[in-house]
């Protein structure tokens, strides 16, 4: 079993596609009422769709083993941040924003933590 997608709900699709193209995603479908993105390394993706009542309670993550040099890409396009690149006490390194819907987004590094925390279940 793979994981296909993350649709997250926006209220503005062009707004909310700028955005993630500013991100650095590449657009593969867009429409007026439904966009998805693929990753620039790798071959996961995600997708957006339009939606009157925009309430999402998820955060979605996205992993780079750059991520400082990122963020200092992103503030430079003037990308505002809640959080700059923070160790956490779970052995990641995290930087929080959100989307112009207000999507939580944590842009990370985990390395080998990421699915080998030394807490992992056998």
């Amino acid at each position: 079993m793979n994981l296909n997608q993350v649709t997250l709900p926006v209220k503005d699709m062009s707004k909310a596609v700028d955005f993630y193209r500013l991100l650095g995603f590449r657009l593969i479908v867009d429409t007026p009422h439904y966009a998805r993105f693929e990753c620039p390394i790798g071959d996961a993706t995600f997708s957006l769709s339009l939606e009157e009542n925009c309430q999402n309670g998820a955060v979605i993550y996205f992993e780079h083993e750059a991520l400082d040099k990122w963020v200092e890409s992103l503030l430079q396009k003037n990308i505002v941040f809640e959080q700059l690149p923070t160790d956490q006490s779970y052995l990641w390194r995290e930087a929080i924003l959100y989307d112009p819907s207000g999507n939580k987004i944590k842009l990370y590094w985990a390395g080998e933590n990421r699915l080998n925390p030394p807490w992992r279940v056998n």
